[in-house]
């Protein structure tokens, strides 16, 4: 599927392809198609196999979703029907294959156009083909289904009835594969459309792999932690569109739905309006369960089952302000006091996402806390992408690209999934965006913080700060209130008024749009051979203090700052430089593979 193979997963392919092929031989089914490592839409996760052929009872096609493991054992984890532990993997649980599988299948028939009209032509398997009954006896436990079903090579045969169950021998299975591969993509689940009914009804979104892992695995703490009277701190770590905030809103409807004690907090003023805005639109009840990080100052300790914490790396050395009253000027750590709160705190993080000065969430801090009051801590890290999509090479090359990486190509070889271009102007990018608008794709302009910011003047009209030639427009308002039809700052990157004004990294941090347009501002320019950041070029009054922010942090957060700002986008991104050899730079890098890879 146009992917290079590692080598281990050559070396498995090795050993479990031909075991898969040999049953489909055996069964009499020579002519059906086997898509190995197929990439599921918009993401970077592949499953195993998709295998493509004809319905012996229907007479249309018939997929089979199978993944393929060479476990010779595997027992529950503790007593959960959903964890499983392998010895390959140490002390670390991983989620039941049958459930893995079934997410694939979920996610294709949700994201690709033809099984979305016939759900009912996808089935998925587990099939251990080393492995005997005994050896994985637990895993029969949770029961299968035609989306989830597991079979040992001591079931062979079993799995040969199976395979004759979905596909008809003799026909081949070459169209169906096809039709697949060259289906139109639904539409994708944009977080925010369908944050209301996550929380308050039933779960909307499909949870992959280590996103599973993560959410089975809270799931688990929180009933352990009522049993057993035991706490837990759970750390997931992920980059931008590794599905951090989805596992955060998932984990909050389902442990409301069971009745636990649960809230959702962030650090970011913008995301939390906005979801109180948009999941608690009509249940007062719910804009109650999102919070901020300083709202536990006061908290009784373990008052909580559990504190989901999104955006954690924007945690701060104390929740203490002017505000705060003196009984709770403690000095106690902000990271200290969410430990505290709940029996099962959970931090969602991405560490390259600190972008102001004060923002301490790293795993080394919060593992350091939690060892110091004897909290036992589990980690998991997320490695897949659903923003950019799926185009894990898009992250890699921004992290290559601003030097926050040294792995991967400097030059932009091209996705086909995530659209890049470098425009010559403001007015250009403004055109590129708009027309996407018009295509029904959602998009938004921001910048580095190199321009004043106004204060609405008192007719209401917005100063156009952000002036690059004769092009000028308005930042986006800053507080909560809408002011001459653009939104508050907290809706800028969710209300379509907001493509009428330039945002920054607080007001897009958090969020995702279909299209981003990037403005790089004169605080971050190339100068023959390397970034340098200008730190005069930059307007953030976070940055003034040189005791607070050394030079040497200040070239860290603005190269986060341009890193948040380049990953908004979902299909695609529009770059300029406000600098001249910046802009060539950017040219030179992306202009070959910008022509061979561009969206229509």
């Amino acid at each position: 599927m146009g992917q290079t193979a590692s080598t281990s997963e050559r070396r498995s392919w090795e050993r479990s392809l031909p075991a898969l092929a040999a049953d489909l031989r055996a069964a009499g089914l020579d002519d059906v198609e086997m898509l190995v490592e197929y990439q599921l839409p918009l993401t970077s996760k592949r499953a195993d196999v998709v295998l493509a052929g004809e319905h012996p009872q229907t007479g249309g096609p018939s997929y089979l979703v199978v993944e393929l493991k060479q476990w010779s054992h595997a027992e529950r984890f503790e007593d959960s029907d959903t964890l499983v532990r392998i010895e390959q993997y140490g002390q670390r649980p991983v989620t039941h294959p049958a459930l893995q599988v079934r997410d694939y299948c979920d996610y294709l028939v949700g994201f690709t156009a033809v099984l979305a009209d016939d759900p009912r032509s996808v089935a998925g398997a587990a099939y251990l083909h080393n492995a005997t009954d005994d050896g994985v006896s637990d895993l029969f436990a949770l029961p299968g289904d035609d989306h989830g079903r597991v079979f040992t090579g001591q079931r062979r045969g079993e799995f040969q009835d199976y395979l004759r169950s979905r596909f008809k021998p003799g026909a081949s299975g070459a169209r169906y594969a096809d039709r697949l591969a060259t289906s139109r993509i639904a539409p994708s689940r944009q977080l925010l459309s369908v944050a209301a009914e996550e929380v308050r009804q039933r779960e909307m979104f499909v949870l992959l792999d280590e996103q599973r892992d993560a959410y089975n695995y809270v799931l688990h703490a929180v009933e352990r932690a009522r049993r057993a009277n035991t706490k837990t701190a759970v750390i997931v770590s992920g980059g931008p569109g590794s599905g951090k905030s989805v596992i955060a809103l998932s984990l909050l409807g389902e442990l409301s739905r069971q009745g636990r004690t649960v809230l959702h907090a962030t650090g970011s003023r913008s995301f939390t309006q906005t979801l109180r805005k948009v999941a608690g639109a009509r249940a007062p009840q719910v804009r109650k369960m999102f919070q901020y990080f300083n709202s536990f100052i006061a908290a009784a300790p373990n008052d909580l089952d559990a504190l989901i914490l999104d955006e954690a790396h924007r945690i701060r050395e104390t929740s203490a302000s002017r505000w705060t009253r003196a009984e709770h000027r403690t000095g106690k750590p902000q990271v200290e006091e969410l430990l505290a709160a709940a029996r099962v705190p959970v931090f969602l993080l991405d560490e390259f996402q600190v972008v102001r000065p004060g923002e301490q969430g790293t795993v080394e801090d919060i593992e350091k806390h939690a060892a110091n009051n004897g909290i036992h801590v589990e980690k998991i890290n997320l490695d897949a992408q659903f923003r950019a999509g799926g185009s894990e090479e898009y992250i890699q090359w921004v992290r290559r690209l601003l030097g926050l990486s040294t792995e991967g190509s400097l030059q932009w070889q091209g996705d086909p999934r995530f659209d890049v271009q470098v425009v010559d102007s403001p007015e250009e990018m403004e055109a590129v965006l708009r027309g996407r608008l018009e295509q029904g794709y959602s998009g938004r302009i921001a910048a580095g913080y190199c321009w004043p910011w106004s204060d609405p003047r008192p007719d209401g009209t917005l100063v156009p700060d952000v002036r690059i030639g004769t092009w000028a427009r308005p930042w986006n308002l800053k507080g909560d209130r809408s002011i001459g039809g653009a939104p508050a700052a907290a809706l800028w990157a969710t209300d379509p008024a907001g493509f009428g004004q330039v945002g920054c990294v607080y007001t897009a941090q958090g969020f995702e749009y279909d299209y981003a347009g990037v403005i790089l501002g004169p605080d971050l320019v190339w100068r023959k051979d390397r970034w340098v950041t200008v730190r005069a070029a930059n307007k953030d009054p976070d940055f003034r203090n040189r005791t607070k922010v050394s030079d040497l942090d200040f070239d860290r957060l603005v190269r986060n700052v341009y890193k948040v700002l380049l990953t908004r986008g979902v299909r695609g991104v529009v770059i300029m430089s406000t600098d001249a050899e910046t802009q060539d730079r950017l040219r030179r890098l992306t202009l070959s593979a910008a022509r061979a890879f561009a969206l229509p």
